[in-house]
């Protein structure tokens, strides 16, 4: 209840934030008073702020964070520029997508004899902008992450250091943190060095064109990009074998389908496309795993205090959940009491291609833990490594600024005197860092949900083929081709009286046994969309196959 002295002129149909004065008792309502009005509950954009509010997500820069950012020196100091190593006559080159503005990785790559490589990741140096406990510092530690939403984003750090000092943007000299790695025929490592680094990228490519390139050997780009064509190559040569090296060892590789969702000019979602995982994804994906590795291997012998990306194994319980679902299936695992990541991946394998994919691989993916920020190193169980950390986004992950930083030291000298204070305070940063990643999760996935109820809002009445994707005892989610899911609630399946069996996650129906599980295809028309509540309903019109 609120009374009207407490509205602040709030009207009907607002959404609005309110603070509890009163909790509630037997026969007494909670009270409040409304602190801050939304916007009308018919607008996208008051959703989509409510969304961040909701999420504890930061919009805004604090005026003094814009100041502070605009006092960055732009120019590079001559002095500065001589202590480092020389780059910029190697052709360097950044790969990213279309629309990204903070570019803070480049590559570059040489063929050497006896079979190896010389492959070179050079990250942004924002550690030289950004100083340990300054105001931006202090800034980009309480947001911990940028936040990407369809078409826009909420940096860590202001566009002039995001977009601007540190992004390695092309034909502009750039300071890095660079990491030369000599790779063999095999995908290992042989030696590396690290460098704090000067480059200038000779070009600015995306991953469109760099798949083109590769995939369809498109003529017009080959003949534009010429110079750099022949290094595209031997990227792709070189991913290939570590693709295959992680393979080998046991990476888990999902290759789930995303949803990328378009937006018009005035903003408004109006399609939902498959994200491509093309060859160019795949190259820089495994460039900067292997540069990830490689740096906390490197980091760990060196006996420093650090931060790493750990990912624990799965907990008995689940694991012995997991192998009964499948079990379903006619798949099942071994060695469950001291379980290995290679048993997960030969169930993603013998699914691959078959109509059970997706489920399975959901249903795997639930059963592992989640992949948390450590000062302790420990096996990263998903891609099968022994050392990992997350080294190349300093623009857009605090940890990876917090790591330049220990690095750059290691590299100087100085980092004895900071042993203490950085084993102290390195697990409280390892927390925090994985609670703002976890909150930036949640407001992305409450927001691409926002957004496709907002598309699906115009096809209301059409019908649609999917997959179950989920049984619940109030029904099952349907998951169309677009990736877009919809409930079609119990109180709809009105053929029968259906029961849930947890155990083997399905809904059985008393009379006529009729089942519906995980997998099964099923024909299903949108009747109604709620976008304030990001809620899709389907009504089902038929099951087209079941599993035997």
């Amino acid at each position: 209840f609120v009374s009207k002295s407490d509205l602040h002129k709030a009207k009907d149909g607002q959404k609005v934030i309110v603070k509890i004065t009163d909790w509630p008792e037997k026969r007494k309502n909670p009270a409040g008073v409304i602190t801050r009005i939304l916007g009308s509950a018919d607008d996208m954009d008051t959703h989509i702020l409510s969304a961040l509010i909701r999420n504890g997500i930061k919009i805004d820069f604090p005026e003094k964070v814009l100041v502070e950012a605009k006092k960055v020196r732009q120019v590079l100091d001559v002095k500065e520029i001589n202590r480092r190593k020389d780059f910029r006559g190697y052709n360097i080159l950044t790969i990213d997508g279309e629309d990204a503005k903070d570019l803070d990785d480049a590559v570059h790559i040489k063929r050497l004899d006896n079979n190896m490589y010389e492959l070179g990741v050079h990250i942004a140096d924002v550690a030289h902008y950004v100083k340990e406990g300054g105001i931006l510092d202090a800034e980009a530690y309480e947001r911990g992450t940028s936040v990407y939403m369809p078409g826009s984003v909420i940096p860590m750090l202001p566009k002039e250091i995001s977009n601007g000092v540190c992004s390695l943007n092309p034909y502009e000299d750039k300071l890095t943190l660079s990491v030369i790695m000599k790779v063999d025929s095999k995908g290992t490592v042989k030696s590396h060095d690290i460098y704090e680094g000067i480059i200038q990228s000779k070009v600015r490519m995306n991953y469109t064109e760099v798949s083109e390139i590769l995939e369809n050997e498109d003529t017009s780009l080959i003949e534009k990009y010429k110079p750099f064509v022949e290094d595209f190559k031997v990227m792709e040569e070189l991913s290939i074998k570590l693709s295959q090296k992680r393979e080998k060892r046991g990476c888990i590789d999902f290759d789930f389908t995303e949803a990328k969702i378009i937006l018009d000019e005035t903003g408004k979602a109006v399609d939902i496309q498959k994200y491509e995982r093309r060859v160019s994804n795949r190259i820089i994906e495994e460039f900067m795993i292997l540069c990830n590795e490689t740096i906390a291997e490197n980091m760990y012998w060196a006996k420093t205090p650090f931060l790493y990306r750990i990912h624990e194994s799965p907990d008995y319980e689940s694991v012995v959940e997991f192998n009964k679902f499948i079990a379903n299936f006619g798949y099942n695992i071994k060695g469950i009491g001291n379980i290995h990541p290679k048993e997960f991946q030969a169930i993603s394998k013998k699914v691959k291609g078959k109509k059970e994919e997706t489920v399975i691989n959901t249903i795997m993916l639930r059963s592992l833990k989640k992949a948390v920020y450590s000062h302790e190193a420990e096996d990263h169980f998903g891609l099968a490594s022994k050392f990992y950390t997350h080294f190349t986004s300093p623009i857009r992950r605090y940890p990876d600024l917090q790591i330049h930083r220990i690095i750059k030291d290691y590299l100087n000298g100085t980092l004895d005197k900071k042993y203490k204070r950085l084993n102290d305070s390195l697990p409280e940063i390892a927390r925090t860092c994985s609670v703002n990643e976890r909150k930036a999760e949640h407001l992305e996935r409450d927001v691409d949900d926002i957004r496709i109820a907002e598309y699906m809002s115009d096809h209301i009445g059409e019908e649609y083929e999917g997959v179950i994707s989920s049984v619940t005892s109030f029904g099952v989610f349907v998951e169309l081709d677009n990736t877009v899911e919809g409930l079609v609630h119990i109180s709809n399946m009105d053929d029968d009286y259906y029961f849930y069996d947890e155990r083997n996650y399905c809904l059985i129906g008393e009379r006529t046994k009729k089942t519906f599980k995980i997998g099964d295809i099923v024909q299903v028309k949108l009747t109604s969309v709620n976008i304030q509540k990001a809620e899709i309903d389907f009504l089902l019109i038929e099951k087209k196959e079941k599993y035997d």
